[in-house]
């Protein structure tokens, strides 16, 4: 089950109150998709993203485009896409906008035929590599982690990269204490592992290593968090970093790794519906989600790592590439290369492997 959050504007404006102005330097034409947003008056967004790390955008939004009611839908990455695939094929009312951590579910989506083609004014200040065909675009720039309780595990034992996560987790004080995404259920937990698959040369010993481990799976970030933080589980692979990082800020018992062989790093990729009742106003909220001023809101407030190379700040993308270095940094691209394993075919062979190593008991 999803939970629904309805977040309103606001205030109401009264009478004579001036109208929201286009941001400085956008094209004055851009002045009629605001007046008519504001005649649509309602945006409906479904994200994998918690709604806590989602409110600060929310408000500001609210205060940038008064009038508009954003109501957010905060699901799973699966549950994103099978919620949206299901109600478009009944031809109900479904999202204007999705976000979604799940790169290749999002990426199926605009391959299909599901996304409108919206040249976003604020296109060129992001990463080529984060925007694909003018339909699908990436927001955040977040690392795979591995996070690890630091009053359990030594100092000394922590591992600096994916070799040395691979002999850790064979160690016996790790079986059973090993946690990292159902890719099963979590559409970003398969979505790493494939990149694994493709960047990491000895992959099949990792996954025979999480066999040994006897690998406890969950599909969220924040469970696995909970269960390294009270030392039911000892170290955790993949984890989100965004969350981690934030959680280790106020939680002594959390470490965090940045790998420093390869760092995937994941953004959350946004696009409009093609069919969206409210596509101004969506043409709106992907606009703002890119600016100067949302993205400093994504890394300051929410906390996900913005994606411009422009916005400053510890959760940022050019802090990130500070830490790990250039070369080190694995951005997985808003590409349908993503497509790659979810074939039907590929989709089952992959996830076959995985039982028979990974998910051996």
């Amino acid at each position: 089950m999803f939970k629904q959050t309805a977040i309103a504007t606001a205030a109401i404006l009264f009478a004579g109150a001036a109208l929201a102005q286009a941001p400085a330097g956008y094209p004055a034409d851009y002045q009629k998709i605001i007046d008519a947003a504001k005649k649509e008056g309602k945006l409906v967004v479904y994200g994998a993203t918690d709604s806590k790390a989602t409110q600060p955008l929310i408000k500001d939004f609210n205060a940038l485009y008064p009038g508009i009611t954003v109501e957010y839908n905060d699901m799973n990455s699966t549950e994103v896409y099978n919620r949206f695939i299901s109600e478009v094929a009944a031809g109900g009312n479904t999202a204007d906008v999705m976000w979604s951590s799940a790169m290749d579910l999002q990426m199926r989506l605009a391959s299909d035929g599901y996304a409108l083609k919206y040249k976003s004014v604020e296109a060129p200040k992001v990463p080529g590599w984060s925007v694909w065909d003018d339909q699908a675009y990436g927001t955040t720039f977040e690392p795979a982690a591995i996070v690890y309780n630091k009053r359990l595990v030594d100092a000394k034992e922590v591992p600096q990269n994916h070799a040395d996560f691979v002999k850790l987790i064979q160690q016996p004080k790790f079986k059973d204490k090993v946690t990292t995404y159902d890719i099963e259920k979590s559409g970003v937990g398969f979505m790493f592992m494939t990149q694994d698959a493709r960047e990491f040369g000895k992959y099949i010993d990792l996954a025979n290593a999480f066999g040994a481990a006897k690998v406890r799976v969950q599909s969220s970030t924040g469970t696995m968090m909970e269960r390294i933080s009270s030392g039911e589980n000892l170290i955790g692979y993949n984890v989100l970093g965004s969350y981690a990082l934030v959680r280790a800020k106020n939680d002594p018992s959390i470490g965090v790794v940045l790998p420093k062989d390869y760092t995937l790093v994941m953004s959350r990729v946004v696009f409009i519906n093609k069919g969206a009742k409210n596509v101004n106003a969506a043409k709106l909220w992907l606009d703002y989600m890119l600016s100067h001023r949302g993205q400093t809101v994504i890394a300051n407030d929410s906390r996900l790592y913005a994606i411009r190379a422009d916005v400053t700040g510890e959760t940022t993308s050019a802090e990130l590439i500070k830490q790990i270095g250039k070369d080190n940094v694995k951005p997985v691209p808003v590409h349908p290369i993503l497509l790659q394993f979810l074939g039907p075919a590929k989709r089952m062979a992959f996830l076959k492997q995985w039982k028979e190593t990974a998910g051996k008991k």
